[in-house]
């Protein structure tokens, strides 16, 4: 555990230093928010709820994707001589997580702000898109790591994850609809527990598997 935090101070202290990278995505997301606005204004809730969600999946890919593609071979090797596999990415998820989960969270204000503001339960809503992006960072990160040991490739990451996660995301879509009105989903639970265990089976495959990788 002293690693993990170890490891993820490090993550966040850099994310301060460079703090051009966070307001770049957060520019992205205001910049793609606004065209949207231009180009529809204020759109139903179907169309609405699916805008957020692609645009949550592109920042999730724009954020996590630099993870293990800004980390040099010599970086890798020094932090592989401190620490463990199951160390560095459990801190790497752990950052990721508090990334995504920020950033979900300014892209619902955002979309507030400029789209409007459909949703009837927003304390719902929040929570499924916190959820929504802390699965969404889950598995990008794991994929980042993969793309990171095939020569930097980070089309790779991009190329394996949305098949992996449109799944996932038609889930978060029909949980984030019972924010827009008081009719409650008679599967709501079911669709919980399932993406929750998506989650966890993702962060056991890291676990796994990564220690492969960092041997490589």
């Amino acid at each position: 555990m002293k690693h993990i935090i170890a490891l993820f101070k490090k993550d966040l202290l850099l994310e301060f230093r460079q703090q051009y990278t966070f307001y770049g995505i957060v520019l992205y997301v205001a910049s793609t928010i606004f065209v949207l606005y231009l180009a529809m204004g204020q759109p139903e809730d179907q169309v609405w709820n699916g805008l957020f969600w692609m645009i949550q999946l592109f920042v999730c890919v724009n954020a996590v994707a630099k993870s293990f593609l800004q980390e040099s071979r010599g970086r890798l090797l020094y932090f592989y001589s401190i620490a463990g596999a199951r160390d560095f990415i459990l801190s790497k998820l752990l950052f990721n997580a508090l990334l995504m989960a920020l950033l979900s969270l300014v892209g619902w204000i955002l979309f507030s702000l400029l789209l409007g503001n459909p949703v009837a339960n927003g304390l719902r809503f929040m929570g499924v898109a916190i959820f929504g992006g802390l699965g969404l960072s889950l598995v990008f990160t794991f994929l980042s790591a993969i793309a990171a040991r095939a020569q930097q490739n980070a089309a790779l990451m991009a190329i394996l994850g949305f098949p992996l996660i449109i799944p996932q995301l038609l889930l978060m879509m029909k949980l984030a609809n019972t924010a827009f009105s008081q009719v409650i989903l008679d599967s709501l639970s079911q669709i919980v527990l399932l993406l929750a265990g998506l989650d966890i089976l993702v962060i056991a495959l890291a676990i796994i598997l990564f220690p492969f990788l960092w041997k490589d």
